[in-house]
């Protein structure tokens, strides 16, 4: 019973005391808000015949639409051309924003906005991975996605490096601007009645707004650490959770598609792969899948191995080296399916969800060969026999991000 009790009381201080996987979930804020940018990006030119005025879905079929299901979308608050060309300008900035990790709790509200604004407008626009990041984006906004890989995280060290050299550290005016113009805003729209409909989106937004405000104030106003301290173990409670729905939402697209095929009797004579590679939407490189497709036996393969994977993910997440295998294997069949049936964005998409459950340490590593690469690049060159500065000493790593390794 004691040993019982010491594992629950253990379990309990691990989920309240720290914030697990930084670096998983700032792979998912990078890939996703990646994602989304280079979509709006390739479609700029036929952003108006996708979501805009010029479409097929025009302003009256979308309005009848928001009426009936009360999806949000701030298109719908107006058929101005401006109107659309400054969301559309709003996602590609917060995209980016979030990508570089800049007021990432700010950014990562406004980044579902305009996902949802878009995608809701016309909802026949995707490949499949526009439902995924749909669901992802608003996860993202309850954790705390910009530990590691940030700006965020980089301005919290230089302000503590500077504390501790016994610096005086500005205090921050961005953050309560910030929530000033958007909390106006927020009760212009709620006023006007723009919001309308499915309470989800409006909960979300009044809630983190609030929440915010009394972050702040208590940051400035408290005059003992236990009230932060609270806020504090209420976020990584929050931020915990969302990290658990995201890794049950990924292993519920592998379990639902891998059992959906194995009731189809193409896949179940193992030659299900062939056809999608002989379709011309399907088929940018006709060469490649002609050459992918010509042996049986590599199509009866890739099919059935693509069913077991799909199948037994889920159930390998406790054995490390069979889920990391397993994970290495899905993220090569997305890639692949990047290239060879011209999903760019569905597999990005399916790989930033798979990125949840990369081990730390290759995280870790790849951070790590990421910041070498970054200085070669940055390091200025004054010639073949300049002299380079010996390297600094290494210092011992944060602890509190060695105390939260997250190995799932």
């Amino acid at each position: 019973m004691n040993r019982f009790t010491l594992a629950i009381s253990s379990g309990i201080a691990r989920v309240t005391e720290s914030a697990l996987g930084p670096y998983q979930t700032a792979v998912i804020r990078i890939g996703f808000s990646a994602t989304w940018l280079l979509f709006l990006l390739r479609e700029f030119p036929h952003r108006q015949e996708l979501y805009g005025p010029d479409g097929p879905w025009d302003f009256g079929l979308a309005q009848q639409l928001i009426r009936t299901n009360g999806a949000f979308t701030a298109l719908i608050w107006s058929s101005d051309g401006l109107w659309f060309e400054s969301v559309y300008a709003l996602a590609v900035l917060t995209s980016v924003l979030l990508l570089l990790g800049w007021r990432t709790r700010t950014m990562s509200v406004l980044f579902m906005v305009g996902v949802l604004s878009l995608q809701n407008r016309s909802i026949f626009m995707g490949d499949g991975g526009d439902n995924v990041l749909h669901l992802m984006c608003l996860y993202l906004v309850f954790t705390r996605c910009g530990q590691v890989w940030s700006l965020d995280e980089r301005r919290a060290r230089l302000a503590r490096e500077a504390r501790a050299r016994g610096e005086r550290v500005a205090p921050d005016r961005v953050g309560p601007l910030l929530w000033s113009v958007l909390g106006f805003a927020l009760v212009a729209v709620t006023v006007a009645g723009r919001l309308d409909g499915d309470l989800t989106v409006p909960v979300i937004l009044w809630g983190l707004w609030l929440g915010l405000g009394v972050w702040w104030i208590v940051g400035r106003l408290a005059r003992t650490a236990q009230p932060r301290i609270l806020l504090d173990v209420v976020g990584n409670i929050v931020h915990n959770g969302a990290l658990l729905v995201i890794m049950a939402e990924a292993c519920l697209i592998y379990a639902t598609a891998g059992w959906y095929k194995i009731q189809g009797s193409r896949w179940q004579d193992g030659t299900a792969v062939y056809y999608p590679l002989h379709l011309d939407y399907f088929s940018p490189w006709p060469a490649l899948a002609e050459l992918l497709s010509s042996s049986g036996t590599m199509v009866m393969l890739i099919t059935y191995g693509t069913v077991i994977v799909q199948v037994a993910f889920p159930f390998t997440l406790f054995n490390r080296r069979v889920k990391n295998a397993l994970l290495a294997a899905m993220i090569t069949e997305h890639a692949v399916i990047a290239v060879v049936l011209g999903l760019p964005f569905f597999s990005l998409a399916m790989i930033a969800a798979d990125a949840v459950f990369l081990p730390t340490s290759f995280l870790r590593r790849l951070g790590g060969w990421a910041a070498r690469a970054r200085g070669r690049l940055a390091r200025p060159v004054r010639g073949g026999d300049a002299p380079t500065a010996p390297p600094e000493p290494r210092t011992p790593e944060n602890p509190e991000h060695a105390r939260v390794g997250f190995t799932a």
